[in-house]
């Protein structure tokens, strides 16, 4: 087993995104940690933390691909990421709701093995404007 580095980078970032509500972009989470990265490290970190189950991957309506931190049941051989993603229309943020799971019905043959939906609206924050 190839064993983790902890760099301050890596740290710093996970941080970042286990202390957000909402899924952050790259350009997000360089803005919160100011001059400790660059945007090259930044996305190889992401990466490196997608890849050990620590945060998962959501691409919005806009094409933006965000990052946030993964449940307890992730681990570096599987993700489990079988909820919805809200992606509000006036701010943009884009939220994991964990506790709603769509029911699927596939034709027969076809067998799903994951998915990724994002439901667009206003957010709570923004309805109350």
């Amino acid at each position: 087993m190839k064993q983790t580095r902890n760099t301050q980078a890596k740290t710093e970032i996970l941080n970042v995104i286990n202390h957000s509500d909402i899924a952050l972009s790259q350009p997000d989470i360089q803005k919160k940690l100011g001059d400790l990265c660059n945007r090259v490290t930044i996305y190889r970190v992401l990466e490196r933390l997608e890849n050990e189950g620590l945060i998962h991957k959501i691409v919005n309506v806009d094409g933006v691909v965000n990052f946030a931190k993964c449940s307890g049941k992730c681990s570096t051989e599987k993700h489990f990421h079988n909820h919805i993603h809200f992606n509000c229309k006036e701010c943009h943020s884009v939220t994991c709701i964990e506790n709603v799971i769509p029911d699927i019905s596939l034709p027969p043959d076809f067998i799903a093995q994951e998915y990724n939906f994002i439901v667009s609206g206003i957010c709570p924050k923004c309805s109350k404007v």
